[in-house]
C-alpha cells in the first residue's frame, strides 16, 4: 500500500510558506518598482541638469511677459535704489570677519510694464557697505525666480524694517509703496567683486540629484527582503 502520509505533509510544509510568500512578493513588488521610478527620474534630473547648464551658457533673452521659471533672461529699466528691501539672512566671510547679511531687493522700472524686483545680491546687515544702484538705465542679466508663499515654519516677515524672510513679490512691493509689481523676481547673476557689494548670485539654481543613491536603497532592500525571506523559509521548512 503507498505510503500518502510524505506527499500530505510535504503539501502542508509549503501551505506554511503560502502568505508569508505573497506578502513578500507584493513588498518586493512595491520595492522594485520605486527603485525603478528612481531611475526615471534620475535620468529626467540628469536632462534637466544638462538643460541648465546649456542655458547657463547661452545669452540670456530678452525677458518675456509670462517668463519660465528659473529661466535665464535680461532686463532693462531704472534701479530705484532709495527703495530697497532685504530678503532672508545669511552669514558669509568677509574681509572683516564674518557678518550675517541678506539679498538686497531693489525695483526695476520698466517702460510699458510692471515695476520688477531685483534680488541684486548678497549684501552685510545692518549697516554694511552696499553699492548704491545706478541712477541711469541698466541692463540686468539674471534668472528668473517665482513667488514664494510663507509655510508653517516660515520666520515672520519684518516689514517696517523692510526685511523679509518669503520671496513674495507683491508683499515686498506694497511694503515698499508700489502695489502692482511683476509676479516674479529677477535674480541677478555676475560676479564676485573683492570687497565691493551685493554680491550677486554666480549660477543658475540647480535641483539635489538623489535620485541614483535612493534607487539603490530601494532596490538594496529588495534584495534583502529576499534574503530574508530565503533564510527564513529554508528554516521553517526544516523544522516541519
Amino acid at each position: 500500500m503507498p505510503d500518502v502520509a510524505a506527499p500530505v505533509l510535504e503539501v502542508r510544509r509549503l501551505r506554511g510558506l503560502l502568505w508569508p510568500g505573497l506578502m513578500t512578493l507584493a513588498m518586493l513588488a512595491v520595492l522594485v518598482g520605486l527603485g525603478t521610478w528612481q531611475v526615471r527620474r534620475l535620468a529626467w534630473k540628469e536632462a534637466l541638469l544638462a538643460r541648465i547648464a546649456e542655458a547657463e551658457h547661452a545669452p540670456a533673452a530678452p525677458l518675456p511677459p509670462y517668463p519660465a521659471p528659473f529661466e535665464k533672461v535680461r532686463a532693462e529699466g531704472r534701479l530705484r535704489p532709495d527703495l530697497t528691501a532685504w530678503y532672508g539672512a545669511e552669514v558669509r566671510d568677509t574681509p572683516a570677519g564674518p557678518r550675517m547679511g541678506a539679498q538686497l531687493i531693489e525695483p526695476l522700472e520698466r517702460a510699458n510694464a510692471a515695476p520688477l524686483l531685483v534680488d541684486r545680491g548678497w549684501v552685510p546687515t545692518p549697516g554694511g557697505p552696499s553699492e548704491a544702484g545706478p541712477a541711469s538705465d541698466v541692463t540686468i542679466e539674471g534668472y528668473v525666480r517665482p513667488a514664494a508663499q510663507p509655510g508653517w515654519l516660515s520666520a515672520q516677515d519684518d516689514i517696517a524694517a523692510r526685511h523679509f524672510y518669503t520671496l513674495d513679490p507683491g508683499a515686498i512691493g506694497a511694503a515698499l509703496g508700489i502695489p502692482h509689481v511683476a509676479p516674479f523676481t529677477l535674480v541677478a547673476l555676475g560676479p564676485t567683486v573683492p570687497g565691493a557689494y551685493p554680491d550677486p548670485a554666480h549660477d543658475l539654481p540647480r535641483p539635489a540629484n538623489n535620485h541614483l543613491s535612493y534607487a539603490l536603497t530601494w532596490y538594496g532592500l529588495a534584495v534583502a527582503l529576499a534574503a530574508v525571506f530565503l533564510v527564513w523559509s529554508r528554516g521553517e521548512l526544516a523544522r516541519r
